[in-house]
């Protein structure tokens, strides 16, 4: 936990719901959203805790927080809170998938087509070379607690790569826009939807196909990432006694637009979270109106 847990979550018998926030600008698209039709609609109090993913799961369990709206897959935790100890409930879709990869700039990938290919990815080793990568080509990470397999790919694939890591979604960020300014090229882990491609065009590198399994043994990694389904998932005493603010978190499901376009808002424009969801929300009435529970429509 980067933040102190609520005490607030799980509170018997209070108006409080208190939500896992994710350090990435989608994950904070759907909690502002929650957060302010959860408020403004329901009139409950929302707090929120940012929390890294893994740890995410244990502090959903305990009823730290009673919900997590932007799950990647974590296999191991699904496993052991929801099927084994029953403390956490699937909550549903988000309705966007998510699919992580490896990405070039859509001008270098246009000057030179072959990238794309993994397997061409030595030939170019030398022009994805930076400081912190020393004699490699560097691979730009975002922060370490994201889920990722690139160190085990870069090895099994026996790729000249470095993977560096930026620490951040922000910073990665920041690092990609100053690689375009400049028409440098660069090789990025990187994952739709996101917002930043409206900005700066990059174009996916075929990585070996992902088949169902293949990414079982984290150390023998050497598949491309799957294309998943994001789920939403609830501590399960909020799921059966939440009332509203339950009902309405089961049904939030929007688009890859939607998130996008309260994504830029946030990360673009600079609106506060609020602003941004407040904005959404003004535009958008017949998609969240489903989500209320019925006598709040």
């Amino acid at each position: 936990m980067t933040k102190q847990a609520s005490p607030y979550a799980n509170a018997q018998g209070s108006k409080t719901v208190t939500l896992s926030v994710q350090s990435w600008v989608g994950a904070q698209a759907n909690v502002a959203v929650a957060t302010y039709l959860l408020e403004h609609e329901l009139g409950y109090r929302v707090d929120t805790v940012q929390v890294d993913e893994i740890p995410a799961w244990d502090a959903l369990s305990q009823g730290r927080v009673d919900a997590i709206l932007e799950d990647w897959g974590h296999p191991d935790q699904e496993r052991r809170y929801v099927k084994e100890k029953k403390t956490i409930t699937p909550g549903g879709g988000l309705g966007v998938t998510g699919h992580i990869g490896w990405f070039v700039p859509t001008y270098f990938a246009q000057r030179h087509p072959d990238v794309t290919d993994w397997r061409n990815l030595n030939k170019y080793a030398d022009q994805f070379r930076t400081p912190e990568s020393g004699g490699k080509g560097q691979l730009l990470d975002g922060s370490p607690s994201y889920v990722t397999n690139d160190k085990a790919l870069v090895a099994n694939l026996k790729l000249n790569y470095q993977v560096v890591f930026s620490g951040s979604e922000a910073a990665q960020i920041t690092q990609i826009r100053q690689f375009a300014k400049e028409k440098k090229p660069f090789l990025t882990y990187w994952y739709t939807p996101q917002w930043l491609f409206q900005q700066v065009p990059m174009t996916e590198v075929k990585l070996p196909a992902y088949t169902e399994g293949c990414d079982a043994d984290p150390k023998k990694v050497a598949c491309s990432y799957p294309h998943t389904p994001l789920q939403k998932y609830l501590n399960a005493e909020f799921a059966k006694n939440g009332g509203g603010a339950a009902t309405l978190l089961k049904n939030f499901r929007w688009t890859t637009e939607d998130q996008n376009e309260v994504a830029l808002l946030i990360a673009d424009r600079k609106l506060t979270p609020e602003k941004a969801a407040e904005t959404w929300v003004k535009a958008h009435e017949p998609t969240w109106r489903k989500w209320l529970p019925p006598r709040e429509k």
